[in-house]
C-alpha cells in the first residue's frame, strides 16, 4: 500500500507507526496550503524580504534566491522557511495581485477561458438589461479590421421592423438613421424625442431622395432645402428643350433654334421670340401717294399658341413694313416706301408671343 495519496501527496498513517500525530499534521498542513488556494502573486521570481506566515506565491519558470530551482512550484512561508508544493494540471488559485482566478495548465498559470456563446448579456463598465444586452460605458468604442475591411451589420427580421442607429442626448432621441419600418434608408430628426421629421429618405430601387430637406415641388423655395435637379436649373439644363405641364416648366430654361424660315428663342415661362431676314423686294408699285412691293408672307420658324405681335424694318431708311392680321403660323406683309425705289433690299421682322 502506498504511503501517500495519489493526487495531493498527503502522507498516510501507517500501522504501528510511532508519532502518528506528525504524519497527520503534515497532511493537514498540505491541505491547508492547497485547499481554497490563494496566492499573493503568480509568475513570481524574487522572494519577499519579510514574508508573513502562510503567504503563498506561484513561482515563475526561473525564480531566484531561496526560490531558485523551484520554477513552476508553489512557495509557502511556514515556520520561518519556504515550503514548496508542485501543482497538478487543473489546480485553481485566486490571484490577489490581479483579483482574478488562475488555472495551472501544466506549464504556467493562465486566466481560464470564458464561454462566449449564448451569453444572457455583456456589460462593459456598466450593466446590461433585457433590452440592451450589450452595454458599454466608455469614452470611445473601437471596431477595427482583421487584415482587411470591417462591416458593422444591423439586421432586422422583416421589412416592417426597424434596423437603425439612434443618437440621444441625456437619453432623449434627437436623430435616427437606418431602415425604419421599410427597406428604404432614411434620416430622421427630433427636437424632443417625441415628434420626428423625416429629413431624407432614399428609394431603395432608384436611390432618389425625398423628405423635408428636399425641394417638394418646382415652386417650393423653402429656405435651406436641397434643390432637385428636375425642379432647379444649372449648366446641365439651362439650355435645351423647354416643356411644361399645366403651366409648370418641366424642361430647360431657354431653347434656341432655327429653320429655313428664321430663328426662334423659347423661354420656360412661355415667351417666344421669332426673327427673320426676309426675301429681297423692290418698292415700285404705286398705291396712293406711296410705292410698295407686292404682298409677301412670312411663315414663323415655329408656331405660336396664338397670333403674336409683329414688327419689322423695310431694309432702308425710307422703307418700313406693314402687316396684315397675323395667325399663330404666319403673317402677311408689304414693304412700303415714300419714294419709288427699284433696288431690292431684304427686310427684317420680329414676332413676340407665347408658345403655350
Amino acid at each position: 500500500m502506498s504511503q501517500i495519496s495519489p493526487r495531493l501527496n498527503l502522507p498516510f498513517l501507517q500501522p504501528s507507526q510511532a508519532q502518528k500525530h506528525v504524519t497527520h499534521n503534515e497532511a493537514l498542513r498540505q491541505l491547508d496550503l492547497t485547499v481554497q488556494l490563494t496566492v499573493l502573486s503568480t509568475n513570481a521570481s524574487n522572494p519577499p524580504a519579510v514574508p508573513e506566515q502562510g503567504e503563498i506565491h506561484a513561482l515563475a519558470a526561473a525564480p531566484t534566491g531561496d526560490w531558485a530551482g523551484h520554477g513552476g512550484e508553489l512557495a509557502a512561508w511556514l515556520d520561518n522557511a519556504w515550503y514548496f508544493v508542485t501543482p497538478n494540471t487543473g489546480w485553481r488559485a485566486w490571484d490577489l495581485a490581479s483579483n482574478m482566478v488562475k488555472v495551472w495548465d501544466g506549464t504556467g498559470w493562465i486566466t481560464p477561458p470564458v464561454a462566449a456563446q449564448n451569453l444572457s448579456g455583456v456589460g462593459v463598465a456598466t450593466s446590461y438589461d433585457s433590452t440592451n444586452r450589450l452595454s458599454v460605458r466608455s469614452p470611445a468604442t473601437l471596431l477595427s479590421h482583421d487584415g482587411g475591411g470591417h462591416q458593422l451589420k444591423i439586421n432586422k427580421a422583416s421589412a416592417g421592423d426597424t434596423a437603425s442607429l439612434l443618437f440621444q442626448s441625456n437619453w432623449t432621441g434627437h436623430a435616427e438613421m437606418g431602415l425604419s419600418g421599410s427597406t428604404g434608408f432614411s434620416i430622421k430628426v427630433s427636437p424632443d424625442g417625441g415628434s420626428w421629421t423625416e429629413a431624407l429618405a432614399f428609394d431603395p430601387t432608384t436611390g432618389i431622395p425625398s423628405g423635408a430637406a428636399v425641394q417638394a415641388s418646382a415652386d417650393d423655395t423653402t429656405t435651406g432645402r436641397l434643390m432637385r435637379a428636375d425642379y432647379g436649373y444649372g449648366p446641365g439644363n439651362l439650355l435645351g428643350s423647354v416643356s411644361e405641364s399645366s403651366g409648370t416648366p418641366t424642361g430647360a430654361v431657354i431653347e434656341r433654334g432655327s429653320t429655313s424660315d428664321g430663328d426662334y428663342v423659347r423661354f420656360a415661362d412661355g415667351t417666344q421670340v421669332c426673327t427673320a431676314t426676309l426675301n429681297a423686294v423692290s418698292c415700285t408699285t404705286a398705291e396712293g401717294a406711296l410705292f410698295s412691293s407686292n404682298s409677301e408672307s412670312w411663315t414663323f420658324p415655329v408656331a405660336f399658341s396664338s397670333a403674336p405681335m409683329v414688327s419689322g424694318s423695310g431694309g432702308a431708311m425710307s422703307r418700313f413694313m406693314g402687316f396684315d392680321e397675323s395667325s399663330s403660323l404666319h403673317v402677311d406683309y408689304q414693304v412700303l416706301s415714300a419714294v419709288s425705289d427699284a433696288a431690292t433690299q431684304r427686310p427684317s421682322a420680329i414676332a413676340i408671343g407665347r408658345w403655350y
